[in-house]
């Protein structure tokens, strides 16, 4: 159990797609000891989608866990000045939130988590899934990979011919990027082939 005693933030974004493999990393992230308090977006916590129904998330994340789900900014606040979190980890991490994120904004819970956590300079790890990766927001990207305290689930084109600008995180490299975070390493390599597609 390689997690044991860390306390984990985990919050999720609005890419509703990959919400089915987030929970199953959730659920392996339990397994290695580690204690999770789940986080969602506005978004997550009201939207329901052919995905899935917002009540029905929050209710799977909260069974997983053991605790509710923080969905609001004044409840993700404490988490600076209580010092609640070793590690924070933003998965599915939208290109909004990317791009929020990169631009000081802070207009959400888990917004607000990250700039608290990155007050106490403790790791925050992303796991981005976004369209436009390669496209408006790819600025946005490499402010954030020469972040300090910032780190990134190694990620590539999901699809590179129908959606050239498309970047998703390999969430099987969730674990081992957490385990590299908590040293204060980058696991390498950040971009990876994510599908074996030939492209003409």
């Amino acid at each position: 159990m390689r997690l044991r005693g860390i306390k984990m933030g985990f919050a999720l974004t609005g890419s509703f797609c990959t919400l089915g493999e987030t929970l199953r990393q959730v659920e392996r992230l339990l397994r290695e000891g580690a204690e999770i308090i789940p986080i969602v977006t506005r978004e997550v916590a009201t939207t329901d989608t052919r995905f899935g129904a917002a009540e029905e998330w929050k209710a799977k994340l909260t069974a997983l866990t053991g605790r509710p789900v923080i969905e609001s900014i004044v409840g993700a606040e404490p988490i600076g000045p209580q010092r609640l979190l070793d590690i924070l980890v933003v998965a599915p991490c939208t290109g909004n939130t990317l791009a929020k994120l990169a631009n000081a904004i802070t207009d959400g819970p888990v917004l607000m988590a990250i700039k608290a956590q990155l007050r106490n300079q403790r790791p925050v790890v992303l796991a981005v899934s976004t369209n436009d990766g390669l496209g408006l927001n790819a600025k946005n990207l490499g402010t954030l990979l020469n972040a300090k305290n910032v780190y990134f689930v190694p990620f590539g084109q999901d699809d590179p011919v129908k959606k050239p600008n498309s970047l998703v995180a390999k969430m099987d490299l969730l674990l081992d990027t957490v385990l590299h975070a908590l040293q204060g390493r980058q696991l390498q390599p950040v971009l990876v082939n994510y599908v074996q597609q030939a492209v003409g």
